[in-house]
């Protein structure tokens, strides 16, 4: 693959540089920015702004343009009698939409009332070889958004609008977060064994220490060292990876928060969660409100408690807790003729579900039948503990874990629970879980001995959750698909080779 630059405005470049024009300055410096310039009065003197140039209009003795930044646009004109016959000439000559300039000059309103900025000078600060694709304000292409997202930025208000209000969530968590006492950690993104989670990790091979190495599927374990260590508040925006399918919902890489309280409970994070995502919210969109499938939900209503056992009881007529084991489960699903072999709710390949464990076939069963059906926002509890390796068993019903997730519109989007402080409960379901490994079921998690032995040097009482960063993007913005949500969402090269690294 090769790039070919544009024949015209090449040569429009090599002219500005055999005319000794820096095409491409290092600053320019800016008073306003296109949105504060908005705010000034008339006649104000002495202006300078900055954009991508998106429009521009040969109207004889004058030229009108309109710059871009991603917080807005703004009107620039060129008068003959401000700039000058031989400078207006140039910029008409030399000046292409999509370059970016920066101009000086005076607030000005236009006989239609619109304020402009008069320009009394104008310099190129970088000249685009690529025209905008065509039609370029209504680019509605969803792959070449995905893949380009750079001109989706720049063709689609509603793009910079989505990501922006991702970002200001971003920093009302965080704000969140520190306001509360918690720390922000980083563990590592390379470890020798795939922990914290029920899934499949991506692998490499480390040269310096030549050892087989794993990209984490999760901090979890790693920040509750923190705890053992006597930070008793952490949490981490941590990037993922797990090497399973692409849906709407899943993407192999992603960024999840997770964050531990010590001497909390799920009980607490549960609270904490609710206000933390209420207040994100409101930061972002200025008001504690989500629509899903047309219907407008009010945050600070309350937010329902169901259980596991009563959700697919319900959805399917099954109650999980009247098997005991993984082939009886399975037995009454195929009496009811339930497909989950086909898909497992992840986007994962056909599945042998013989395999499966019975937590795995619980959770694959839940996914399947009940998490599509959750729609306004919802705390599931009591999940049986063997879908919950690393969660402590409720004391009167042990059976089951002290365990939530908030579901909004058949999304899973929190996961959090009282932590497992007991190392020897800890390393017994390890060895089930690898016990499960051995018979097949690629979805139990590999025992972590460095992690037992970190509690066997005493963790206080403790809760987590971990929130997938990218779902909230979806909630938030009412998109369907996740990579709608993701600046630069991997994908196939272009021409499908694997050769090289798509854009």
């Amino acid at each position: 693959m090769t790039v070919e630059f544009d024949p015209i405005r090449l040569a429009k470049l090599q002219q500005l540089k055999d005319a000794n024009i820096n095409p491409y300055p290092d600053r320019f410096e800016a008073t306003h920015s296109l949105r504060a310039v908005a705010e000034l009065e008339e006649g104000t003197q002495g202006v300078a702004i900055c954009g991508r140039l998106i429009a521009l209009r040969d109207m004889g003795n004058l030229a009108f343009g309109r710059l871009q930044d991603v917080e807005g646009q703004f009107q620039i004109i060129f008068e003959k009698k401000t700039i000058g016959p031989e400078r207006l000439k140039w910029i008409k000559k030399n000046i292409d939409v999509g370059d970016h300039l920066g101009v000086e000059g005076v607030i000005f309103r236009t006989k239609r009332g619109e304020l402009s900025v008069m320009g009394h000078d104008m310099r190129l600060l970088s000249k685009g070889l690529l025209p905008l694709p065509e039609k370029w304000h209504g680019l509605q292409q969803v792959e070449l958004c995905q893949r380009k997202r750079y001109l989706d930025l720049i063709a689609n208000q509603d793009a910079r609008e989505r990501f922006l209000k991702c970002i200001k969530a971003n920093r009302a968590l965080r704000r969140f977060l520190e306001d509360a006492g918690f720390l922000e950690t980083y563990t590592p993104a390379l470890s020798t064994v795939a922990s914290g989670a029920l899934a499949t990790p991506f692998t490499a091979h480390h040269n310096a220490l030549d050892i087989d190495v794993v990209l984490r599927i999760a901090p979890e374990t790693y920040l509750k060292r923190l705890l053992v260590g006597g930070f008793d508040k952490v949490y981490e925006f941590a990037q993922c990876f797990r090497n399973e399918g692409i849906s709407p919902q899943h993407l192999q890489d992603f960024i999840m928060i997770e964050a531990y309280a010590a001497y909390w409970n799920y009980r607490d994070n549960m609270r904490f969660n609710r206000e933390m995502i209420i207040d994100a919210v409101r930061a972002a969109t200025g008001e504690a409100r989500l629509n899903f499938r047309g219907e407008e939900f009010d945050l600070e209503q309350e937010w329902p408690e169901r259980t596991f056992q009563e959700v697919i009881q319900t959805d399917c007529g099954i109650d999980i807790e009247a098997h005991a084991d993984a082939a009886s489960l399975l037995a009454e699903i195929r009496d009811k003729s339930l497909d989950l072999a086909g898909e497992s709710g992840e986007g994962k390949q056909k599945i042998d579900l013989s395999v499966l464990g019975r937590g795995n076939l619980i959770d694959l069963l839940y996914k399947r039948v009940s998490r599509p059906k959750l729609i306004a926002p919802t705390f599931l509890i009591e999940h049986p503990a063997d879908v919950s390796p690393l969660a402590r068993r409720n004391e009167e019903r042990p059976h089951v874990v002290d365990r939530y997730q908030i579901v909004m519109n058949g999304i899973e989007l929190v996961n959090g629970y009282t932590e497992l402080a007991d190392p020897v409960d800890q390393l017994e379901r390890f060895e089930q879980q690898q016990a499960l490994r051995n018979k097949g079921d690629a979805e139990a998690m590999a025992p972590e001995y460095d992690f037992v032995e970190a509690l066997a040097y005493s963790m206080p009482p403790a809760s987590g959750w971990g929130m997938s960063v990218e779902r909230f993007h979806m909630l938030l913005c009412g998109v369907d698909n996740i990579r709608d949500v993701v600046f630069f969402p991997l994908m196939r090269p272009e021409g499908g080779g694997a050769a090289e690294q798509s854009t």
